[in-house]
């Protein structure tokens, strides 16, 4: 089987290709033999009765500095394609969502992963909530009052953006801190959005545990410790990425999320659990493949596309 691959995604030159899950995604793909190419989403356009990009013809390769390829954009019908990959990061914003009103129109017949209209209607810390009996205490709201309360009932919490991603603005308010206030004008000063509260998980720090599911199937996990003095445990801003083994609540919580999982059409899933708590569920462009396969783990890259053949046949 030769699919026309559409990968979507943030510029391509920038990406660390020795942890990038987007560009392994593309090297299994050109591997298999499928065909590539390559926009940006601000290159999607709708015209008339079409969804059209300027799509570049794209190779790949594992090598730092010289990864990647583009032949000639060409101003293309999506619908032409048999795979759009939807792969660029949040921040989860209008032009976000805009992206998946305008995928939506040409899948399942182009196959979109994953499914847009699911991404749209399943926000990483919202999708969350249709499992209360996984979540830590949990607040979502703009009322200082409220948030005061909460603060008073659980004592150790943490506030954050409802749609931030790669732990940018998540606050530890401690017992005796007395910046909630000025935190909630800060937040609310930029935005119209409501904050997230919850209380605050000790276990974080022996790590933040990153399942990937595949089609609602577990297929790895990496622990993520968080470095010494930080509540947060995101790569990207010095955790540290270990092996690790899924305890039974965690296979426990798994096998919860996994009908609603295929269901949704969600073939690429992270979630992110700390202790006993499921305090995440990524859909929109999720990661840590690489890091699973580093360590011994399933080629990860092959599974999802494994299971994107089964749907395209």
């Amino acid at each position: 089987m030769k699919l026309r691959v559409a990968i979507q995604m943030d510029p391509i030159g920038a990406i660390d290709i020795t942890g990038d899950s987007t560009f392994a995604l593309a090297l299994e793909a050109q591997n298999r033999g499928h065909e590539l190419h390559y926009y940006e989403p601000r290159h999607l356009t709708f015209a008339g009765d079409a969804l059209v990009a300027r799509l570049a013809p794209l190779e790949v390769r594992a090598v730092v500095g010289d990864h990647f390829t583009l032949g000639s954009a060409q101003l293309t019908n999506l619908a032409a394609m048999d795979v759009v990959l939807m792969r660029q990061d949040p921040p989860f914003d209008m032009a976000y969502i805009t992206a998946t009103h305008l995928l939506e129109r040409i899948h399942p017949k182009t196959l979109v992963v994953n499914d847009p209209a699911h991404v749209r209607n399943a926000p990483e810390k919202l999708f969350v909530l249709d499992f209360p009996d996984l979540m830590p205490p949990t607040l979502i709201s703009r009322d200082d009052q409220a948030i005061a309360a909460f603060r008073d009932e659980h004592k150790d919490i943490i506030v954050k953006p409802l749609y931030g991603n790669g732990g940018a603005g998540v606050f530890h308010l401690q017992p005796g801190d007395d910046n909630l206030n000025s935190l909630l004008e800060m937040f609310f000063a930029a935005s119209r959005e409501p904050v997230i509260a919850q209380k605050f998980l000790s276990d974080v720090s022996a790590g933040d545990k990153r399942i990937i599911l595949v089609d609602g199937e577990v297929a790895g996990a990496i622990n993520r410790v968080p470095p010494k003095g930080e509540a947060r445990s995101n790569m990207h801003i010095g955790g540290r990425a270990e092996p690790t083994e899924l305890t039974a609540r965690e296979r426990e919580i798994c096998e919860a999320l996994k009908p609603e999982l295929k269901r949704r059409g969600l073939i690429f899933t992270g979630i992110d659990v700390i202790g006993d708590w499921l305090t995440e569920i990524n859909v929109t462009s999720p990661t840590g493949i690489q890091e699973v396969k580093r360590f011994g783990g399933a080629d990860i890259a092959a599974l999802i596309w494994d299971a994107i053949e089964r749907k395209r046949a």
